[in-house]
């Protein structure tokens, strides 16, 4: 159609064709009759035979959850953990505070002390995992690599206090000597081959 048809307004000289629309029926078996008829059409066939065909290739795609896991992928920002250091067991974690600054959803809390030999010490550390949104944040920022975010993406309770546990997020000291923890790949991790990337300030003196 041209654009002179659209912009013709005079709708009477317009050729429409009317629709033929069966009549409602107003008997029992009229009633029926069309129930039947809108009934065994050809498309309910076609969607039994849909469903027959998949159902006779045994091809399932369905995961036995939680028995099985789909894979993630290794930058997925899952629950924290807590890292610990290979040398003395003790937390990577310096109690600078730069992720509890960071945090744009305002659910870390840490509380610092100073120990017998006047070192900094974390005292309390939590993440309320109900109000956290998982932004990688505080992972990036870390200058020691303490917090990370693991695959465990598993945190429903019935408790809120159960959100909070700094012990559940740090690698148990039996499990480290096992040789479970590693150097985590995924967000907030050095990029491999960091070290020959660095180059020599220039002294300016």
């Amino acid at each position: 159609m041209s654009l002179e048809q659209f912009k013709d307004r005079n709708v009477g000289e317009q050729n429409y064709y009317q629709v033929d629309i069966a009549d409602y029926p107003t008997t029992g078996w009229g009633k029926f009759k069309r129930a039947v008829d809108r009934t065994f059409k050809g498309e309910l066939f076609v969607g039994l035979w849909v469903v027959m065909r998949e159902m006779i290739k045994f091809d399932i795609h369905t995961v036995q959850y939680p028995k099985e896991k789909l894979p993630i992928g290794p930058r997925y920002r899952a629950v924290h953990e807590m890292l610990r250091l290979w040398e003395s067991d003790t937390e990577r974690c310096i109690g600078c505070g730069l992720c509890e600054k960071i945090c744009i959803s305002d659910c870390i809390r840490m509380d610092t002390r100073y120990d017998e030999n006047s070192r900094k010490e974390v005292g309390e550390y939590s993440i309320n995992l109900g109000r956290c949104i998982f932004c990688g944040y505080c992972a990036e920022v870390c200058p020691e690599l303490a917090i990370v975010h693991g695959p465990r993406y598993e945190n429903t309770s019935e408790q809120r206090a159960h959100y909070v546990t700094f012990e559940d997020m740090l690698t148990p000291i039996d499990v480290m000597k096992a040789g479970a923890q590693k150097e985590y790949p995924g967000f907030g991790a050095i990029t491999p081959h960091e070290d020959e990337r660095v180059q020599k300030t220039p002294l300016a003196y």
